[in-house]
């Protein structure tokens, strides 16, 4: 596929956002016409400048040209400077517009995809490859019609002031754009190599950003410094591959044009003292074809960033065609409110091939029931609740809300319906206030404390000085865990969800904050459907059964009291090893 072919592909791809503005897109295009035929007026300018004044030794009728060159140049810089504002201009709008459906794309991928992708990743190709992608087109676009005027426009000079220099010089010019053909299929590797390790980098400046406390009490630091060297190391090394493969090309191309050149001034010197063109027409056809040569010779060191902008266009397609995996059907069911059980059938689950994490699941909770879920670590107990909301879907089986599958029912619905409290609960950099409401304008202020009392916050948010209106910092690292669980929970109580789960929203908090945040829980369970992902047994004794995982099957169900009269069962175990590790501390 030839260059010009690549091109009209990346503009296709681009076109539904260029469209809105095809009118200054356009104008900035159409200006390129005059800008790249500007070159040949003042090439020809030179002709009778240089046989009437310095052959005829007469300036009678050539006074205009010097204020002609000036006026034309004037003119040009105008244009130039109003394409460029234009293509800024269309180029911005139609970034943003990418930018947008991008991120509302990103918004709708289920965890799979954000648990195989890093930060540096997501970052670069949802917006480095978007500005990469929009701005390389426009700049793209207009230096190609620029320079396809301009060489048009120049080619003709060099035709009306000699043909046959004209032939040789374009002989010459399409011998200088061969050696592009050479490489360009080779560099594809390379420039994907070179997102890659980009990637990278940005992924340890953000890994140095959130993780910066761990970083300073393992004193991390020479370790991070050693990690990030190696990366710019690779870096570096890639960068040498992509110069030892394109580098020859601008000497190549340079050698190639002063061929070109050499024969011109040899053949039109013949020409001169033959008596078959004037030495104005020499000049003019030397003017016009450096100003030819003059980007051929260059045209290498730009090569690789045009090669980068249409890989980039084509990355933003991709990404534009995906399918997020988990999405609502057409004419989807609404959650029923008046629900009557939720049921597991058979439910498996699997991250990878063969590699099952749960195994023939199958349970009834009946609406209003409070199930706690408990296990080993990594048994299974969070992918179980995780599929409820559709976080991932079940490798085989179903979950089912009154024997309707949730990948039946729309899934804002169904979401809308499930409110959650993690055990590291992600804050928005903002105020109180709006991180309660998530976007809801709607609630009222009553609304709003009276989902604090409930969360046992309102006293502290009521003593701050700026009160709801009070900066949490990035991630909320201005409150303390159990400031943070407890407006998680708010969240939940101003949601108002039939269905709440609990994913071990006090294991990682001490005593005192734990007995206020269970006391908030325990407001929150009230007249709801309760599943909770339990690390310590004593937060779970009264729900209505405890479901026991250990590698992803149940292998026991019963209340508190019935589970520890087993006293071999696998509850009795874990219980027993709780009390004996909290009477050691």
């Amino acid at each position: 596929m030839n260059k010009e072919s690549i091109f009209l592909k990346s503009f296709k791809v681009m076109w539904p956002y260029i469209k809105p503005y095809w009118f200054r897109a356009l104008i900035a295009m159409l200006i390129t016409i005059p800008v790249g035929s500007m070159d040949a007026l003042i090439a020809l300018a030179l002709k009778p400048y240089m046989d009437i004044v310095l052959i005829e030794k007469s300036v009678a009728d050539t006074s205009y040209i010097p204020f002609f060159i000036v006026g034309f140049a004037l003119l040009q810089s105008f244009l130039i400077y109003s394409g460029s504002y234009l293509n800024t201009w269309v180029g911005g709008k139609i970034s943003g517009d990418v930018k947008a459906s991008l991120f509302k794309k990103l918004m709708s991928y289920d965890a799979r995809f954000f648990d195989t992708s890093t930060s540096g990743d997501v970052l670069f190709r949802f917006n480095n490859d978007v500005d990469l992608a929009c701005n390389g087109l426009i700049s793209n676009a207009r230096q190609f019609l620029t320079r396809i005027v301009s060489s048009i426009a120049l080619i003709g000079v060099l035709f009306y002031n000699s043909w046959q220099l004209a032939l040789i010089s374009v002989v010459v010019l399409f011998g200088a754009l061969f050696p592009l053909t050479l490489v360009r299929k080779k560099l594809r590797q390379l420039m994907n190599e070179t997102v890659k390790s980009g990637a990278t980098v940005v992924t340890h400046f953000n890994e140095a950003f959130n993780g910066n406390r761990v970083v300073t009490s393992y004193n991390l630091s020479q370790f991070q410094n050693k990690k990030f060297r190696n990366t710019l190391d690779s870096v570096f090394r890639i960068s040498i591959k992509m110069a030892q493969r394109t580098g020859i090309i601008s000497p190549m191309m340079h050698f190639i044009v002063s061929i070109g050149i050499g024969g011109v001034i040899w053949m039109g010197s013949h020409l001169i003292v033959s008596g078959q063109i004037t030495p104005g027409n020499f000049v003019s056809f030397l003017s016009a074809l450096l100003m030819l040569y003059a980007p051929v010779k260059s045209i290498g060191n730009n090569f690789n960033a045009i090669q980068m902008s249409m890989m980039a266009i084509e990355r933003t397609n991709d990404l534009m065609k995906a399918t997020p995996a988990i999405v609502s059907i057409p004419d989807a069911f609404l959650f029923e409110k008046n629900y009557k059980e939720i049921q597991f059938k058979n439910v498996s689950f699997e991250y990878s091939n063969d590699r099952p994490v749960l195994k023939n699941i199958n349970i009834t909770v009946k609406a209003g029931e409070t199930i706690a879920l408990v296990g080993n670590s990594g048994g299974g107990k969070t992918t179980f609740v995780n599929l409820l909301p559709r976080f991932y879907d079940v490798t085989s089986g179903s979950v089912c809300i009154n024997n309707v599958d949730v990948r039946d029912i729309e899934l804002e619905s169904l979401r809308e319906n499930i409110a959650i409290v993690f055990q590291d609960n992600f804050l928005f950099a903002g105020t109180i206030w709006e991180n309660i409401i998530l976007g809801n304008e709607n609630v009222s202020e009553t609304e709003v404390i009276k989902a604090l009392k409930d969360a046992c916050l309102y006293d502290f948010v009521s003593n701050l000085e700026k009160g709801f209106d009070t900066q949490i910092g990035e991630r909320g690292v201005l409150l303390s865990g159990g400031q943070k669980q407890r407006l998680a929970i708010a969240r939940a109580f101003l949601k108002n969800a039939p269905i709440v789960i609990l994913d071990e929203a006090t294991s990682a908090l001490d005593n005192k904050s734990e007995a206020v945040v269970q006391q908030a829980i325990e407001n929150l369970m009230k007249d709801r459907t309760v599943f909770i992902v339990a690390h310590r047994l004593s937060t779970i004794k009264n729900a209505n059964r405890i479901i026991v995982i250990n590698e992803g099957s149940i292998v026991e169900a019963g209340t508190h009291d019935s589970l520890i009269s087993n006293t071999n069962g696998a509850y009795t175990s874990l219980y027993k090893t709780q009390l004996v590790h909290q009477v050691q501390s």
